[in-house]
C-alpha cells in the first residue's frame, strides 16, 4: 500500500485510536492533517512521527461555528477519517443534557464532518471511514448514548456508501475492540478490570491504535476497493461469544 502525494484528514487525530491511524497514514508517507481540541499538538505531550510531520489544527466539534470555519491546509481530500468520540461514565448518560452532548459529538458531528469536506473529495477512489465500536452492534450496560451513536453510525456508514458511491466516494467503518485510550482509562487502568477483560478475548491482548490504523490504511487503498458500506470489527475475537 502506497500514499505518496495522498491527502488524509483524521478528526480526532491528536490522540488514541486517531492518532494511530495517523501513524499508520505517515508511515505510508501520506500527507496527513489531525485536529484536536487542545491549542497546539505540543499540548498532548507526546513527541513522535505525528508531532513532527502531521498538518495539526484546532477543532471542538461541540462547537457547530467551529466546523463551518474550519479550513484544511489541502485543496483536496483522499481520506477522511472520523475518530472523535466521547463517553460518560457512572450513568451520567440517563441524564437528557449529557445524552444530546454524546450524540452530538459521536453522531452528528460525523455527518456534519462528511458533509463538509465531501466536495473535496473530487479525486477517483476516495474514501470516507467512520469509527464505530463492539457497542455498534450491542447494548452497553450503562451507557445508552454511547450505545446508540455507535449503533448509529454503523447504518450511518451503509446509507453514505450507497448515496455517495456513483460519485466514487467509498465509506466504511471500524469497529475497535478494546485499545488503550482515554476513554477506556477507566478498565485498562484498574489491574482487576483489566485482566477480566483478556478473558473475554480469543487473542488473549488489547488492541494497539496502529492495529485499527492497518485496517484503516487497508480500507482507503486499491486493495480495497470493491469494499463499501461495510464496518469491520477490529477486536482479537472479542464479538464471537
Amino acid at each position: 500500500m502506497e500514499f505518496k502525494e495522498k491527502k488524509i484528514l483524521v478528526i480526532g487525530g491528536s490522540s488514541g485510536i486517531g492518532r494511530g491511524i495517523a501513524n499508520c497514514f505517515l508511515d505510508l508517507n501520506a500527507e496527513v492533517c489531525i485536529t484536536g481540541t487542545k491549542k497546539y499538538i505540543e499540548d498532548y505531550g507526546l513527541e513522535d512521527a505525528v508531532s513532527r510531520k502531521s498538518k495539526y489544527i484546532q477543532l471542538d466539534l461541540l462547537n457547530p461555528e467551529a466546523l463551518e470555519s474550519f479550513v484544511i491546509p489541502f485543496d483536496s481530500l483522499d481520506v477522511l477519517v472520523c475518530s472523535q468520540g466521547t463517553v460518560q461514565y457512572k450513568r451520567k448518560e440517563f441524564e437528557m443534557e449529557i445524552f444530546r452532548e454524546v450524540l452530538d459529538l459521536n453522531l452528528t458531528s460525523m455527518m456534519a464532518c462528511c458533509q463538509k469536506f465531501k466536495p473535496l473529495m473530487t479525486n477517483l477512489d476516495t474514501n470516507i471511514i467512520l469509527l464505530g465500536s463492539g457497542a455498534s452492534y450491542k447494548a452497553t450496560r450503562g451507557n445508552p448514548a454511547y450505545s446508540a451513536s455507535k449503533g448509529g453510525i454503523l447504518t450511518l456508514v451503509k446509507t453514505l456508501a450507497e448515496a455517495w458511491a456513483r460519485e466514487g466516494i467509498r465509506v466504511n467503518g471500524i469497529a475497535p475492540g478494546y485499545v488503550a485510550s482515554k476513554l477506556t482509562e477507566v478498565t485498562f487502568k484498574d489491574k482487576n478490570r483489566y485482566e477480566s477483560s483478556l478473558k473475554n478475548i480469543p487473542l488473549a491482548r488489547w488492541g494497539e491504535a496502529e492495529d485499527i490504523g492497518h485496517t484503516a490504511c487497508f480500507l482507503a487503498s486499491s486493495k480495497a476497493s470493491y469494499i463499501t458500506g461495510q464496518m469491520i470489527t477490529v477486536d482479537g475475537g472479542l464479538g464471537l461469544s
